[in-house]
């Protein structure tokens, strides 16, 4: 079935889980039972259709969120399948800031891994309802009460089951639904698409009972009705229970638990049904807010056809074909083709060109998208990830996302003259894609660096340069840009005098230097009285000084945080010019520096590492050795949060070295605080390597 449906029948879910637990393996299941596709594409075999990037089938796993459309049981299932990678973290952030409902994937065997912990917790902060299914229960080591159990203790969460497994390992046969109390078995014919429902094995009888007892209890929490029956002993009816979970789910304080082995195809369909029974429709959920650009008051958008139009662009994708692709989830009023619409973050009128229903990197042009629709637009090109687009008559700007500054750069530079024109235009066309990718060229050291979210995000960056973009690059680690400043405060006299045939040089200055306060800058004083030099001349020396100190006398390096004070000198009437002022000003200035003493800064990061309490005295021993200082430390829910200023240059690598001592479950954000002087030592290596 196609087209059309109510909204109250759609469903816009991800699969969100840690790197190997199995997220595109379902998706390619659900995409064949739902009669999307006729053949199911492998991870292993590199012909997973969600996993399209030539870079995502090589390394068998997701890097870029694919989104795609299909339909189970007369709902329209919107299905984005987001990456594992803890590098590709914007990815899973942006999907959950458009899905109504998530399935979170555990490995029987892994069960709760680093990275499930990190989007369970970007699902919460953007309040996503989720149901949790646990998958590879034919592998050895299955344990799904463990994996069940480990989810309440690791992810605080209401985990409930909804069936049980029958057998586990090689002996995992099928599945008791504990809401219809039938026993499920999977036939091993092939594709496994034989389905037997029969009574409860005996040996079975009680735990089923038990298990379904819990459920109800659990469900009736949030259901008065269901909760005196529950207290009576009366069994509820099967809508009144699906009714009541689909409730608690909704609000967050439930997650119904599925089972199955989505390689051997079992349990995929189970979990179909309860995306439809238990997941959210666009309805079901609070109306967006947004607000006016100026007027900063809040205006609500209730997901109707009828409404003013508002959608947020949540990816934007570069395609060879077609140009630009903007993803865009509806959340209220209809974006049909033609249409002329508002970019009411950038301000900017658009003509809706073309748009698509998405199957991973296979597109279906429709004519329209609809209220709680998830689709592809062509014509939007001034568009990026996170701005609303509405209509002009009814502007709104809804909340945009947040995504974690980059953590760690390269520099790059192209191998031939004819690579350095495609490389500025390949590396915009990257960046407009990935909010978490920046580019910036450093004008002290004449580098291009490129920033990103780890060492595989950048891999991944160079490697699409070279193919999908036909640039050949080399890169290198960027070198940190120092700074230059005075150790003490100085008076000092200088007067240039220069006399040739004709026409002389004359300036003459009397001024004080003085370290600023670190961050402070430059600052500029002129105290001079009675005239004794005219006001364009001292101009002429404020840029002399400024010249000076583009490029310092220590190192080379631009100098920061120096205050300087004129309060005396004199000028000639036919010798002195604004030339001589200048050469007063440069030359004067790097006397007093050399005078004053000068030392060697470097950018201190202010960085904050969140990682579980036990690995607290292994960061703090890592970030010592990098001559870093603790600021403070907090604790957040189960997790430590170390705050630390360290020099950037001890950083680069941090990511690996991170992920390395917290076992993948250490996080950190870094950004710039302030330049702190180098240790002499250290200093004077960097000094004489400029010199080489």
């Amino acid at each position: 079935m196609g087209g059309k449906v109510g909204i109250d029948r759609v469903r816009n879910i991800g699969l969100m889980a840690h790197i190997d637990a199995g997220k595109t393996t379902v998706t390619e299941r659900i995409l064949f039972f739902t009669g999307k596709t006729r053949k199911i594409g492998e991870v292993h075999e590199g012909a997973a259709t969600m996993d399209w990037m030539a870079q995502e089938r090589e390394r068998g796993i997701t890097i870029t969120s694919a989104a795609t459309t299909t339909y189970w049981r007369d709902h329209r299932v919107n299905i984005i399948d987001t990456p594992g990678h803890v590098d590709f973290t914007a990815e899973v952030e942006r999907s959950l800031r458009v899905l109504d409902g998530a399935v979170a994937l555990f490995c029987a065997v892994g069960g709760v891994e680093p990275q499930s912990e990190t989007v369970w917790h970007q699902a919460e902060r953007y309040r996503v309802p989720r149901i949790a299914f646990v998958n590879k229960m034919d592998r050895t080591g299955a344990d799904f009460d463990g994996v069940v159990a480990e989810i309440r203790k690791e992810l605080g969460a209401n985990a409930v089951p909804v069936v049980i497994p029958i057998g586990a390992e090689a002996d995992f046969q099928g599945l008791v639904d504990l809401v219809d109390m039938k026993a499920i078995y999977y036939d091993e014919a092939p594709e496994g698409a034989v389905i037997r429902e029969e009574e409860i094995p005996a040996e079975m009888l009680n735990r089923a009972k038990e298990a379904r007892a819990l459920m109800i209890e659990k469900a009736s929490e949030l259901d008065d009705s269901l909760m005196e029956k529950f207290l009576n002993d009366e069994l509820p009816g099967r809508e009144e229970l699906v009714a009541a979970i689909r409730k608690a789910t909704i609000a967050g304080r439930f997650i119904p638990v599925l089972c199955g082995a989505a390689f051997k195809n079992k349990g995929v369909r189970r979990l179909l049904d309860a995306i439809v029974d238990y997941l959210p429709s666009p309805v079901d959920l609070p109306p967006v807010i947004g607000t006016l650009r100026e007027e900063n008051e809040e205006i609500i958008r209730c997901p109707k056809d009828d409404a003013p139009l508002a959608a947020l662009a949540f990816k934007v994708q570069a395609d060879k074909h077609i140009g630009k692709l903007t993803y865009v989830r509806v959340y209220s009023g209809v974006l049909r083709v033609g249409d002329t619409v508002l970019n009411s973050t950038r301000g900017k009128t658009q003509r809706i060109g073309r748009l698509f229903e998405m199957h991973a990197n296979h597109r279906e042009p429709v004519e329209a998208l609809y209220a709680g629709d998830v689709g592809a637009v062509v014509g939007l090109g001034d568009t990026r990830t996170g701005d609303t687009i509405c209509s002009r008559e009814h502007p709104i700007v809804l909340e945009s996302i947040d995504f974690p500054a980059p953590v760690i750069g390269v520099a790059v530079e192209p191998v031939t003259r004819a690579d350095r024109d495609k490389l500025s235009a390949a590396l915009a066309r990257l960046a407009e894609e990935d909010p978490t990718f920046t580019v910036r060229s450093d004008d002290e050291t004449g580098e291009v660096v490129i920033s990103g979210m780890g060492e595989l995000h950048l891999d991944i960056i160079l490697d699409r340069l070279r193919r999908e973009f036909n640039v050949a690059v080399k890169s290198d680690r960027p070198q940190v840009a120092y700074r230059e400043t005075i150790l003490s405060a100085v008076d000092h006299e200088y007067r240039h005098v220069k006399q040739t045939g004709g026409r002389g040089q004359y300036a003459h200055m009397v001024f004080r230097i003085s370290p600023n306060k670190p961050g402070g800058g430059f600052q500029f004083e002129d105290e001079i009285t009675g005239g004794k030099i005219s006001r364009e001349y001292i101009r002429a020396i404020e840029r002399g000084i400024l010249d000076e100190m583009a490029k310092g006398p220590y190192a080379g390096f631009p100098m920061v945080d120096i205050k300087v004070t004129v309060y005396d000198g004199s000028m000639h009437e036919v010798d002195s010019s604004e030339q001589a002022f200048r050469t007063c000003g440069k030359m004067g200035f790097r006397e007093a520096c050399k005078k004053a003493g000068m030392s060697l800064l470097e950018p201190m990061m202010s960085v904050e590492v969140t990682v579980p309490e036990d690995y607290t005295g292994a960061v703090t021993g890592s970030l010592a050795a990098k001559r870093g200082r603790i600021v403070s430390m907090d604790r957040k829910g189960n997790a430590a949060v170390l705050r630390a200023l360290v020099p950037l240059a001890e950083m680069f690598g941090y990511a690996s070295e991170l992920r390395n001592i917290t076992s993948g479950r250490g996080g950190f954000t870094m950004q710039f605080e302030h330049y702190e002087a180098v240790p002499y030592t250290l200093a004077e290596e960097i000094v004489a390597s400029r010199k080489e």
